[in-house]
């Protein structure tokens, strides 16, 4: 799990064919690896990763084809940014929300306009992801996690201050970019609850006091 409290900034070293899928190797800039060991998880913009070599300013990590396909990791290039998280540990503090670091899908950037000292962005995705994301609600972006202002169909917006943008790969996002999306763990419980015929009945009082309805 994670926070979705960004820790570094690291940039793609090498991206190599493997036996159909790719070993990927990412140079860790700031981030302190002194704690970081064999078969650790480690967040590569938001999607989990586990670490099969480490050193102290690298790690490599093979990536499967389901990973390539569903995640922006198979558009990367050397030299690209990525934000870096590792696993949380019980005793740290959850500055963000509760992160799994398994993507369900990509969405992009739609526009960047200036708000105050802040940045607003706008995202859409698909549908399928769409539904899950609620006003004042998190979503976890590019591993990042942010507070949804408002949602307009498939897509929603989130201010960025300053601090936010300086520290992490979003500096680098451009219209058009694509970025990982993970969806709040809760709505997926919610949606599930609902959808059971045994489930204990979810009130609407429930639903809006959560930003579910």
């Amino acid at each position: 799990m994670f926070t979705g409290i960004i820790q570094s900034v690291g940039r793609i070293a090498r991206l190599e064919p493997r036996g159909g899928d790719v070993r990927l190797t990412v140079d860790t800039a700031g981030l302190d690896m002194a704690d970081v060991a064999l078969g650790d998880s480690i967040a590569v913009s938001g999607v989990c990763l586990t670490a099969i070599a480490v050193d102290s300013a690298s790690f490599a990590a093979d990536v499967s084809n389901e990973t390539l396909a569903h995640t922006t990791l198979g558009k990367h290039k050397p030299g690209d940014p990525v934000n870096l998280e590792k696993a949380l540990r019980l005793a740290d503090r959850l500055g963000g929300h509760l992160v799994s670091g398994h993507v369900d899908g990509t969405g992009k950037v739609v526009s960047i306009v200036p708000d105050g000292r802040s940045l607003r962005w706008t995202f859409e995705v698909p549908a399928g992801l769409a539904r899950y994301i609620a006003h004042k609600g998190s979503v976890c972006i590019d591993g990042t996690s942010l507070t949804v202002n408002e949602v307009d169909g498939h897509r929603f917006g989130v201010n960025l201050i300053p601090h936010t943008v300086e520290h992490t790969a979003f500096s680098a996002r451009r219209p058009g970019d694509a970025v990982n999306i993970e969806v709040d763990v809760v709505a997926r419980y919610v949606e599930r609850l609902l959808a059971s015929g045994d489930s204990p009945r979810l009130d609407e009082a429930f639903l809006k006091q959560h930003g579910f309805a």
